[in-house]
């Protein structure tokens, strides 16, 4: 009985040996991890892209995501069992945090090594640099610093930026690409595999740099992106848009962690760094220094409003329709009051148009002629009589690029500027998108606005508030309203007083 229940535990831990070092997924498991929706997504991506013949794989994700537990923890010591003799190359943002990682890789091969079928070298164990008896070996170095003597079969990269200084400073960027190019890349054997993990910092960070290359055909790779809000029908892991990342109340709840890191963030750094969406710092289509803050938008009835709509052709094919709305203050100061924008069908973006025409009550609503207004124009027309939603709209024809249609909002904007409410939740999005345009991926919420400005011909700025009307007094009314002809309201008192005089000497003879 004793032999055979050693045989059963014997070809259970071969068959959890085997399934340890094929499956990412069972060894986080067996760590005691258990992978979160995103999680799984990593470890799957991951694991295609060994399969591959793609060079680099791009991850982002947004910070406390736990994306470092998998990428910089879990990773390295699951494909040394895969490959034992193979050489793996981490890099991050310091040598503090190289080594915190290679410490916490080498400890779970010291503790699990029987189960991964590989074992420590002794003579080499060192927290970020260290080997295996079966030949394999792990290099943990800081962003910037020198690497020699080392190749590597597989280069991964956690965030090379640890600060927005950092990641905003010119100089510090070129000098870390420099370094990526020179040291990092350079020091990867022939057919080596990259994975770089990171948080979005900026445009031109070391991922942005990346993407061009890819962009180019230089390298072969592919990016998935974890925004901390689902915002597309395509998210990666299937939300729902507007859904939070890992929102687990019951567990970890990361979801509310990312709420007030919403409030307290500013919209350039939220889309940035849990979005994923960098946008120039200045922009060079639309200057951030056109958009000014507002919390609290003129009184409604001082305002005159406007709107402009981009349709979509199709629900699923990628492209969003969006409604913007804007007023015009008495100064001519145009305001952004309201922004609509989602992946939908027709019949949603056109109850959500007539929802914001009653709300708003603009005088004139731009479109664009086409495709779109011939084929639902009439649904359109029917809804908005049936729902009392009344409002001109002005058909304007497609003609020139994108950026030739927005020419006139942008001329408007570097005169004047435009107001926005950066509490919105829509805002970052929004910031993003004008930042980037030409060049950003999506360009419906400049094409909505470029709407805006092909009415400027028609828009009048709005009314000053009237002033409250004064009570009126007796003397009000017996006092004549024309300062010159204050002398004839005396002659006429005067006349009323002899007539009055006479009157009575009549009376009294009588």
């Amino acid at each position: 009985m004793s032999s055979r229940q050693e045989l059963l535990d014997c070809l259970l831990e071969t068959r959890q040996r085997r399934e340890i070092r094929k499956s990412l997924t069972a060894w986080s498991c067996y760590r005691g991890f258990q992978p979160a929706r995103h999680h799984q997504l990593i470890i799957d991506e991951i694991e295609a892209f060994l399969d591959s013949d793609d060079e680099v794989l791009l991850l982002f994700a947004p910070p406390g995501s736990a994306k470092s537990t998998y990428i910089s923890v879990l990773f390295p010591s699951w494909y040394l069992a895969r490959h034992p003799s193979h050489s793996i190359l981490a890099a991050t943002h310091s040598v503090e945090f190289a080594e915190r990682w290679g410490r916490r890789v080498r400890n779970d091969i010291a503790l699990e090594g029987r189960a991964l079928g590989i074992e420590l070298s002794q003579d080499n164990a060192a927290a970020a640099r260290w080997s295996l008896v079966q030949g394999g070996e792990y290099y943990g170095v800081g962003a910037g610093t020198g690497i020699s003597g080392f190749r590597a079969d597989l280069g991964i990269g956690d965030d090379f930026f640890g600060s927005r200084e950092d990641a905003w400073s010119e100089l510090v960027r070129n000098k870390r690409w420099d370094w990526y190019v020179d040291d990092f890349s350079a020091r990867l054997k022939p057919g080596a595999k990259r994975v770089i993990m990171n948080t979005r910092w900026h445009a031109e960070d070391i991922a942005g740099r990346v993407l061009e290359q890819m962009e180019r055909g230089t390298v072969r790779g592919r990016v998935i992106s974890i925004p901390a809000i689902a915002e597309a029908l395509d998210d990666p892991i299937g939300r729902k848009p507007g859904d939070y990342l890992w929102d687990d109340p019951s567990g970890y709840n990361y979801a509310e962690f990312l709420r007030q890191r919403q409030r307290e963030t500013s919209p350039m750094m939220w889309s940035a760094l849990y979005q994923q969406r960098p946008s120039p710092e200045e922009g060079e289509y639309f200057r951030a220094a056109w958009l000014k803050p507002y919390d609290k938008p003129p009184a409604r009835e001082t305002l005159r409003i406007y709107g402009g709509s981009d349709y979509a052709v199709t629900a699923d094919g990628g492209d969003f329709t969006c409604h913007v709305v804007v007023g015009l203050d008495p100064e001519g100061r145009m305001y952004l009051l309201d922004l609509w924008r989602k992946q939908t069908a027709s019949d949603e973006w056109i109850e959500a148009f007539c929802d914001l025409v009653k709300q708003w009550k603009p005088l004139s609503w731009g479109e664009e002629q086409g495709q779109i207004r011939a084929g639902v124009g009439p649904y359109l027309d029917r809804r908005q009589r049936e729902r009392q939603a009344y409002c001109a709209r002005e058909p304007f024809p497609t003609r020139g690029d994108k950026a030739v249609r927005a020419q006139s909002i942008r001329g408007r904007m570097a005169l004047d500027s435009l107001y926005v409410p950066v509490a919105a939740s829509w805002y970052p999005a929004f910031r993003a998108e004008l930042l980037s345009f030409p060049a950003g991926k999506h360009d419906d919420q400049v094409d909505a606005l470029g709407l805006i400005g092909q009415l400027l011909d028609m828009m009048i700025p709005g009314s000053p508030p009237a002033k409250p009307e004064r009570a009126k007094k007796p003397a009000d009314y017996i006092q004549h309203r024309d300062p010159a002809r204050a002398g004839d309201w005396v002659a006429y008192g005067m006349l009323g007083v002899i007539a009055l005089e006479q009157l009575t000497a009549v009376l009294a003879v009588i």
